[in-house]
């Protein structure tokens, strides 16, 4: 019950607001450097993160280290303001100024926390050198009726060296801004409407003070309340309506000129005061004289203290009203006289200007109106001293007053002197708490009368003093006016204290009490944590009498909290000690606490808690029962019975106690009502699930052989109404409780008819220990599993339990569910522990048999047939239920059992080596009809395996064609071994878990998750392109046509048309195969991972294109659920999705695939000087990306010769690349690259068939492609490829060439070619020989050849003989090139019998 300091707030990024308005404190210098990421610090414009860039570095090692000190110290050069209701925060450096707001926020700890973020930053300056002097944020009440008394909005009212005021919104925009003096604006202090505490306290209104450095201007609250909102309506309706918003007229203000004054720093505006009658005749004294006249009523003035230099306090008196001034106010009437001028308006409310009007009001200087002159009445005369702020108390009588000496004065505003003065407080910081007396915590027992007439008298009102020394890093609270220090803390000496002093503005004496906002009287802000702490001080600390009961409960409860932490030399003595320090403890609420730190200590042992609880429960019985505080002893009362329930469960948990009964599985058949063969399965069932339930059971540290401390005992229960209830407390607390009642009875090693007859005779209701006793059989699944006894144990506290009044309701509707059964079957179908919730039901079924057949019994003792036959359907009632929960909780553990098998691949991503989820029937319901499946996909992609290993599983699926069947396996067991995936027990489960769910699992349904699945993997890490590539292979074996298409055309439209379409633009940019940066940064991938991306896109729509056909060919399937879960409620199954796909219009899927396949070519062979979308024209281009299933308008009929040109130079060029790969692979590959490239989409394309299917599309002769093809392989020096395709001796009829005369001649020049290389560039002297003697025609011809168009000059000579064979068979005679053929087979058979 001491004074503490609490953090209400953190900061997002102070750090950021630090940066913008100090750009030179940079960490990350230089000033042209980039500023952080954007998107941490929502809300900055970019104009101010501008400013950055105008950043100088300092250039000397001072300037360095001064900046250094800056960092930590910044906020001290800021103009800093916060709103009462801490909605709203300004911190505000020469031109800049930063809006925080606060937003609830998770914070690292995973709490939920209020953080202060930026709402607006920016410029507030509106002419050039002002800078920003000091600042107010206002909250403004609400008119609604529905919010009443409530902020509306918050203005914030800045003051510039200009001596313009203006007035902003929380998004920065201006309202209204007025220039009031040409001067400095000094300080900003606005006072709000509060109730008068008393009758004789005269009301204050809400006024706004300006303080300018030789007057003070203040504008009336109530007329600038309203000013604000019409304002701000304005602003809103130009807003909304984008035309300018219209001038308001100026405020209406009252300006006083203060003189006799050499400086002023702050001040205070006191508000309206009223002399007393022998005030008033003393002021008329020494004005007037003896004979001066008084007034009956005493005037009312206005009172205003400053602080600065000569005088260093000044107080100034303005008179109120326009009455006429009696004798003995002349004199003062002549200092501060009041004219009707002081409410100066240029013009008020009775018109908005026009444009011209302002227009021409703007271009000139605003006039400015004269001040009234106030001399000061008298001041605290100090020459030497010079003050520098004053604070006002709440209660308008103290105001706290530092100065350059390091001092802190306590002013009696009313009198004018100081009362107390605090010395060592250099650049001090001063605010106030004001705390009201809480009426519930006064002492029922004190016998003295009541104060104030009343029973307990209205609440008492304390004021506290609170100093921030930063010097010393130290703030301290004060209680006023005399009393001692009552708190202090170090705080750092880079803090700002915050006092605003003010409340909401537009109050009145109604509207302020509909509604107490949640204020913080006074804020520290620290830098350097970026947090906001409030000080709370008990009120009780203002009591500074030595007889005061609280003050000394209080000090006994310190003494007790040192007694407890101390280490105890003997118990009894302690005790004794304890005993006498709680008993002299005389107020209620103190004596609760002090009770709950015994109770919460460690190192008090069980006896001591039980004796002091007990004595002060007999000190409580024997008060009389006027004085007996009956909370109290209720309180007392709820623990004792629980300290003697926590003793009786200890004493039981630590007899010797041993079972004798010897337990087999025949004991366990007949006690689970299971014949031999069920109780097998049963056993099987949970052995599987052991052995590949490898996890480690999660232990908790609290719960170990059923040990919990007194202390965690007592937290976790209480007593309601002489009932025992569970606090709201963790999962792992709950189960801590239960192993704490239930564990050693779960293992034979106590009683469970006493521990059950306890915790009844205690209170605890039956169906809480059902919950107790469930969590903690569910929780420890790898125990229970391993000590079958367990059960037994289990079956009799389930029978003990079930037996206890209000169990089993016996007024219980026969043809419902039994809700004490329904209650364990919730508790089993939720638990993720499969194997301990299907032994519970197991037991749970047994126990409702033998309870139903026992209520049975004794319901239809004498009773008709036809009764007993409205019972047995009862009882077949509420067994079915517990049949399906057994079905249900038998397929989850198998499930769970495939999930949990399988080895860790050691070269699983990071998405595979992610835990699968746990499976409970809950989940599995709530899954849907495709919950099953897809917990299967994840565990398939999980262990990566390949779509054929899935038809192991199924193998009755190939029963019909037996030979397919054997193939598939055999391509199976291949890929597992390439693999080295173990997959030697994983086709059991496997198909154990088809077998189980031969609906669920289906191979089509199967495929079409594990596609889905992959395909979602995929796109989280696109770079994992094998995941893509395993997606389109489980597509591609999914047999139905109809699912297939819809599961393709469902891949297409979420994951792959955005991808593929800005790849598409991409390329078509930059004509090329893009670099790695713009593939990242446009399509999300890296270009490596791109090339294939593409190759899998166009293997999807071919597949796609495929299904669409075949849809016509077989009917859709009926998708049915295993009879157990036809309850499951959830999302849609992927395979209803797919069906429910509308057709695709094939010629667009076709338009598609060529732009797939062009793209894929594109990024392979990373072809140059290719735009894939200048291949197709505006029709084309325009069909790219729409819906696959709405009728585009496609090219038709004859293409433009142009477009059919640039077809036919890519389609080349890609054939020429294709050859080239091919024939290159050798050179620049590794063997293992090889090997990898080879599994890729893109590597498995046989791109020349490509490239004449794409041809037949692009509307390019196919022959063209199919010669030049030819020519590459004769080019390359692949002579035997090359002769199968030119004569067609393979079954390819798509590389078929038809026109072989042209061919002829193709290949006629390409043996010249090499002959030329032979003769001409080898330059040897049979060459030359050999040349002369050629025919002229010949040699010309041979000349003229160029041999650096071969790829691969170097053929033997009888490769190109065999060539002009081939050349002369294909060639007519009356071809104009066939006698130049026999001239160069001669010459070329004459080289080759040439000697070398």
């Amino acid at each position: 019950m001491a004074c503490s300091i609490v953090q209400f707030c953190h900061f997002q990024d102070l750090q950021g607001a630090r940066d913008f308005l100090f750009p030179q404190l940079r960490e990350d210098a230089p000033g042209g450097a980039t500023p952080r990421d954007p998107g941490k610090s929502t809300g900055w414009e970019d104009d101010g993160w501008g400013a950055w860039e105008e950043a100088e570095l300092p250039e000397l090692e001072e300037e360095g280290s001064a900046c250094k000190t800056q960092k930590t110290s910044w906020l001290q050069d800021c103009v800093l303001s916060l709103s009462p209701n801490s909605d709203l925060m300004v911190i505000a450096r020469e031109q800049k100024a930063v809006f925080l707001v606060p937003k609830w926020k998770q914070s690292d700890k995973g709490k939920e926390e209020m953080q202060f973020a930026v709402a607006w930053s920016g410029a507030l300056s509106a002419e050039e050198g002002e800078l920003v002097t000091s600042a107010l944020c206002i909250p403004l009440a609400s008119q609604k009726r529905s919010s009443t008394g409530r902020p509306d909005w918050t203005c914030i009212v800045v003051g510039f060296t200009s001596g313009y005021v203006r007035f902003y919104t929380e998004n920065g925009v201006l309202l209204l801004a007025q220039l009031l003096n040409e001067d400095t604006v000094l300080q900003l202090k606005c006072r709000t409407y509060e109730i008068p505490r008393h009758p004789g306290v005269t009301e204050q209104n809400e006024e706004l003070s300006i303080l300018y450095p030789a007057a003070i201007v203040t504008i009336d609250g109530f007329s600038l309340f309203q000013s604000l909102r019409a304002c701000r309506n304005q602003v809103a309706k130009a807003a909304a309506s984008g035309t300018e918003s219209i001038q308001p007229p100026p405020l209406a203000y009252k300006k006083w000129g203060l003189q006799d004054v050499d400086s002023i720093v702050d001040h205070a505006s006191i508000g309206i005061m009223t002399l007393s009658p022998f005030d008033q005749m003393k002021t008329a004294s020494n004005i007037g004289g003896f004979n001066a006249a008084i007034k009956n009523s005493p005037p009312a003035m206005s009172q205003y203290v400053t602080v600065g230099a000569n005088p260093f306090t000044g107080f100034f008196y303005a008179l109120e009203g326009s009455t006429q001034p009696l004798l003995s106010h002349v004199a003062l009437a002549v200092a501060s006289k009041l004219t009707s001028a002081l409410f100066n308006a240029a013009s008020g409310w009775l018109g908005w200007k026009n444009k011209h009007e302002e227009e021409a009001v703007q271009k000139q200087k605003p006039k400015v109106e004269p001040a009234t002159p106030l001399a000061v009445r008298f001041g605290l005369p100090d020459s030497r001293r010079h003050g520098e702020s004053i604070c006002l108390s709440p209660c308008n009588t103290l105001a706290a007053v530092t100065d350059d000496f390091g001092r802190v004065l306590l002013l009696d505003v009313a009198r004018g002197i100081a009362i107390r003065m605090w010395k060592g407080y250099r650049d001090a910081q001063v605010g106030w708490a004001q705390i009201v007396e809480d009426l519930q915590e006064r002492a029922p027992e004190t016998a003295d009368p009541a104060p104030f007439g009343s029973s307990q008298g209205p609440s008492r009102v304390a004021q506290f003093l609170v100093i921030y020394a930063p010097r010393r890093g130290i703030l301290e609270v004060w209680s006023t006016q005399q009393g001692p220090r009552v708190g202090a803390f170090n705080v750092g000496k880079h803090c700002r204290l915050l006092y605003p002093g003010y409340k909401i503005m537009g109050l009145n004496n109604v509207t302020s009490q509909s509604w107490q906002p949640q204020t913080y009287q006074i804020c520290l802000v620290d830098p350097v944590s970026g947090s906001v702490k409030t000080v709370n001080v008990p009120f009780h600390l203002a009591l500074s009498d030595k007889k005061c009961e609280r003050a000394k409960d209080v000090h006994l409860v310190k003494r007790l909290a040192a007694l407890l932490k101390a280490r105890p030399p003997v118990p009894d003595s302690i005790e004794t000690e304890i005993k006498e320090l709680i008993l002299d403890i005389k107020y209620p609420a103190t004596k609760a606490q002090a009770l709950e730190s015994i109770l919460a200590s460690e190192r008090l042992p069980l006896s001591c808690l039980r004796n002091v609880t007990q004595t002060v429960v007999d000190a409580l019985q024997s008060q009389e029962l006027e004085s007996l505080d009956e909370g109290l002893l209720r309180f007392c009362a709820s623990k004792l019975k629980l300290l003697h329930l926590y003793e009786s469960v200890c004493q039981l948990n630590s007899r010797d106690f041993q079972s004798d009964t010897q337990f087999s599985d025949r004991d366990l058949a007949v006690l689970l009502r299971l014949d031999e063969k069920e109780l097998l399965k049963l056993q099987a069932l949970l052995e599987k699930y052991k052995q590949e339930n490898t996890r480690t059971a999660v232990r908790f540290s609290d719960d170990r052989d059923g040990v919990l401390p007194v202390k965690t005992f007592l937290e976790y229960l209480e007593y309601e109404k002489d009932a025992l209830s569970i606090k709201k407390i963790s999962e792992e607390e709950y189960v801590a409780l239960g192993s704490f009642f239930f564990w050693k009875c779960l293992h034979g090693e106590s009683s469970t008819e006493d521990m059950c007859l306890t915790l009844e005779a205690a209170g605890l209701s039956p169906q809480l220990l059902l919950s107790l006793l469930l969590s903690v059989w569910l929780s420890r699944e790898k125990a229970v599993l391993e000590k079958p006894w367990s059960v037994c144990c289990l079956h009799t506290m389930l029978s003990l339990l079930s037996r206890m009044k209000v169990a089993i309701d016996e007024t219980w509707d026969s043809q419902s569910v039994s809700p004490w059964w329904q209650q364990m079957r919730v508790a089993c179908i939720q638990s993720e522990n499969s194997g301990a919730a299907l032994l519970a039901a197991h037991v749970g079924h047994s126990v409702a048999m033998q309870v139903s057949n026992h209520v049975t019994e004794k319901k239809t003792a004498g009773v008709d047939a036809e009764a007993l036959t409205d019972s047995w359907e009862a009882l077949s009632l509420d067994t079915e239920h517990w049949r399906l929960l057994l079905k249900q909780l038998e397929d989850c553990l198998l499930l769970q059992s495939l999930l949990h098998s399988g080895s860790r691949r050691p070269r699983a991503s990071a998405l595979q080596a992610e835990p699968l989820p746990q499976l409970s029937v809950k989940k599995l319901l709530e899954a849907g009809k495709g919950g099953i499946a897809d917990s299967v996909a994840k565990w398939v992609c999980k262990q990566d395996l390949s779509p054929a290993v899935l038809k192991l599983a199924n193998p009755d699926k190939d029963r019909e064609n037996p030979d397919e069947a054997e193939e598939g396996t055999h391509r199976a067991l291949l890929q597992a071994a390439e693999t080295e995936a173990d997959v030697g027990a994983i086709p059991d489960l496997l198909r154990l878990a088809c077998e189980q769910f031969p609906c669920s699992l289906e191979l089509d349904v199967l495929h079409a998750h594990c596609c889905w699945e992959y395909v979602v993997q995929w796109n989280k890490d696109p770079e994992e392109a094998r995941f893509f590539a395993r997606s389109v292979g489980h597509l591609k074996h999914i047999v139905n046509a109809h699912v297939q298409h819809g599961i393709a055309l469902m891949l297409w439209n979420t994951f792959l048309v955005k991808r593929v379409s800005a790849a598409a633009y991409l390329m078509d940019k930059v004509g090329k195969s893009p670099k790695d940066r713009l593939c990242r940064r446009d399509v999300g991938m890296s270009d490596t991972a791109m090339t294939p991306f593409l190759g899998c896109c166009l293997d999807l729509l071919q597949t796609l294109m495929e299904a669409d056909v075949g849809r016509d060919e077989m009917l859709a399937p009926v998708l049915d659920t295993e009879d157990a879960w036809l309850a499951a409620e959830g999302p849609t199954c992927i395979v209803e999705l797919a069906l429910e796909q509308k057709p695709v219009h094939y010629p667009l899927v076709q338009h598609h695939s060529v732009l797939c396949a062009v793209l894929a070519a594109v990024a392979r062979f990373a072809l140059k000087a290719v735009k894939p979308l200048a291949l197709f024209d505006s029709k084309g281009k325009n069909a790219f990306f729409k819906d696959l299933t709405t009728i585009q308008l496609l090219p038709s009929g004859e293409m433009d010769p142009n477009f059919i040109s640039i077809r036919q130079q890519f389609l080349l060029k890609l054939v020429s690349a294709a050859v080239q790969a091919q024939h290159a692979v050798p050179q620049d590959r590794a063997p293992s690259a090889q090997a990898e490239a080879a599994t890729t989409p893109c590597e498995d394309q046989d791109w020349p068939a490509l490239a004449v299917d794409l041809a037949q599309h692009l509307q390019v002769s196919e022959d063209v492609i199919r010669r030049h093809y030819v020519s590459e392989l004769y080019s390359h020096g692949a002579d035997h490829l090359g002769e199968e395709r030119a004569l067609a001796r393979v079954p390819q009829a798509t590389l078929q060439v038809q026109d072989k005369e042209v061919l002829a001649s193709q290949l006629l020049m390409l043996s010249g070619q090499r002959l030329a290389h032979t003769l001409l560039h080898t330059q040897s002297r049979e060459g030359m020989e050999l040349l002369a003697r050629l025919p002229p025609t010949l040699c010309t011809w041979l000349k003229a050849m160029n041999p650096q168009d071969l790829q691969n000059p170097d053929v033997p000579i009888a490769r190109t003989a065999r060539l002009v064979h081939r050349v002369i068979e294909l060639l007519p005679e009356s071809h104009g090139q066939y006698s130049l053929a026999l001239h160069l087979l001669e010459a070329v058979a004459a080289v080759a019998t040439a000697p070398s």
